[in-house]
């Protein structure tokens, strides 16, 4: 019986049920008298094999043409056609038709405008998104971006756009705001301007110090000249390594995160031979990466230049302090993430992570058992037991939990800033300090080591609580040499990102790509057919 009733029940509700109502397409043409054009009806049935993107755009404007005002269609033409300033490339998006039809369009029939205006719509999704997100996902190029994806509705703002002939200003919200990416956007008219000059490459056997007399001064003054940084056009054609030109070597050095010695090594002669075609690759690479990023980095975040080795504190788009960093090496680099910080750690321990262990730990501690006592490393089996160093097994040595004890000498050094993140990567100390003096700081196994990272706790708990965390405070718990973990309540956003080009002070700033990414992300750019 109880059944039968519950078939009864199930067969009530679905005859209950409200049918959908039924769809009405009104085809009638509109005239708009301000503007003193027609609208014209756009069938649902001619919308079939597109997107759901697309067919709900037209029905939001119930499904008559979008682009019937000639402002509006110059406006997303002109969007097009100048979007290689920001690193993309016009012909993606079908210029050369949109161009031709638009010529024509008076001439057109009414079937032929209204897939002309299909047409347009499609290509002003493909753009927006672009703009917006980019046009890779960095999920499908790489295994550790860890960049949360950009959703916008992009409906509401076609209508809005449409409607209040607001196109060019729709577009200019949609892309980054960011401060860097708008310097590079001038980076890249910038460079354009300068003249299109092929060069020889420069060879050298040792470096070159200032007095030195030698014929290769001659292309590398010419190449300093190309890209102004030597101004003394007159002492072009000589061999003589001088002081005017030390100046510019140093200038030049600078601008490409290199010691500013002025001495003439490998590193600068490297930076000499990249070509213009070359640093504009650079510059485009990077304004697609900016595109991925969020657009909105919050009021107060830690963000992590890899390739620069720099960090820096902004408080509301402020940098109020930088520090220097070591970054992961290429066979172990540091992902590209965003997070939050979550707490710090004083007088941590350190847990050796895997790739340490395989690579590192197992064939010092196999050489010499007291590798372990003279870095402090207690090792303890699968229950927790502590194993002496004598009867450690090198072949199970992935089956024990080595932990460093806290010290200044700790491997995460006095303290650790910890964030949420897949990776198990965070901030922290280092006790190789000495590191910090170096050029090149790709020298970690993934995690950011940070210089002074006492001066930049202190700086942030101190504004989170000034007579909680004075400087007594925290020096009394670093004394203490007992871990200790304080949360941050406050929200301070962390971004490890990777950017090999900019803009300071109206000087283009170029970084050695050390994880080699902007070639192969330019060639799928397909920036230039």
């Amino acid at each position: 019986m109880k059944k039968i009733t519950l078939i009864l029940f199930i067969f009530f509700l679905i005859s209950c049920k409200k049918e959908p109502k039924p769809f009405v397409f009104d085809n009638k043409i509109i005239k708009d008298t301000i503007h003193n054009v027609i609208i014209r009806p756009i069938h649902p049935d001619l919308l079939t094999e597109k997107s759901d993107s697309i067919q709900l755009y037209y029905q939001k404007l119930n499904f008559h043409e979008i682009w019937y005002l000639d402002e509006n269609r110059k406006d997303l033409i002109n969007e097009i056609k100048f979007c290689f300033q920001e690193g993309l490339n016009p012909n993606d998006y079908q210029l050369k038709i949109i161009e031709e039809l638009e010529n024509k369009r008076s001439k057109l029939n009414d079937d032929e405008i209204i897939s002309y205006d299909i047409l347009l719509t499609e290509n002003f999704e493909k753009l927006a998104n672009h703009l917006h997100k980019g046009k890779l996902n960095p999920k499908d190029l790489y295994a550790d971006w860890d960049l949360q994806p950009k959703e916008i509705a992009l409906s509401l703002l076609l209508e809005d756009a449409i409607k209040g002939k607001k196109i060019a200003t729709t577009f200019k919200e949609l892309k980054p705001n960011h401060i860097v990416y708008k310097l590079l956007k001038k980076s890249l008219i910038e460079i354009n301007r300068l003249p299109n000059q092929t060069f020889d490459k420069i060879y050298i056997k040792n470096k070159i110090v200032i007095g030195d007399t030698l014929p290769e001064m001659v292309k590398i003054k010419n190449r300093l000249a190309y890209w102004k940084d030597y101004q003394n056009k007159d002492s072009l054609i000589t061999w003589a390594y001088d002081s005017i030109t030390l100046k510019a070597v140093k200038r030049f050095q600078l601008r490409h995160g290199l010691a500013a010695d002025g001495v003439i090594g490998i590193g600068t002669i490297k930076a000499l031979n990249s070509t213009k075609d070359e640093r504009i690759e650079q510059i485009v690479a990077n304004l697609e990466r900016w595109k991925w990023y969020p657009s909105d980095l919050g009021e107060k975040y830690l963000i992590a230049n890899i390739p620069d080795y720099m960090l820096h504190y902004v408080k509301n788009n402020d940098t109020i302090a930088s520090h220097r960093i070591v970054v992961g090496t290429p066979k172990r680099k540091t992902p590209i993430l965003s997070s939050k910080l979550s707490n710090f750690v004083f007088n941590p321990t350190w847990t050796v992570p895997p790739t340490i262990i395989k690579e590192d730990l197992t064939p010092a501690a196999t050489k010499n058992r007291n590798y372990f006592s003279s870095r402090q490393i207690t090792i303890f089996d699968k229950s927790g037991n502590e194993i002496n160093p004598e009867e450690w097994l090198p072949e199970k040595a992935n089956q024990y939990k080595y932990v460093q004890k806290p010290s200044y000498n700790n491997s995460l050094g006095l303290v650790k800033f910890n964030f949420a993140n897949r990776h198990s990567v965070y901030l922290h100390d280092t006790n190789h300090r000495d590191y910090f003096v170096k050029t090149y700081r790709s020298l970690s196994s993934g995690c950011v080591r940070v210089e002074k990272p006492l001066v930049l706790t202190k700086q942030i708990l101190t504004e989170i609580n000034p007579e909680k965390w004075n400087g007594a405070e925290i020096d009394s718990i670093i004394k203490n040499e007992k871990t200790k973990t304080v949360s941050v309540k406050d929200t301070v956003n962390i971004y490890i990102f990777y950017w090999t080009s900019w803009m300071k002070n109206g000087k283009l700033q170029f970084r050695d790509d050390i994880y080699n990414l902007d070639k192969e992300l330019f060639l799928k750019l397909n920036y230039k057919d």
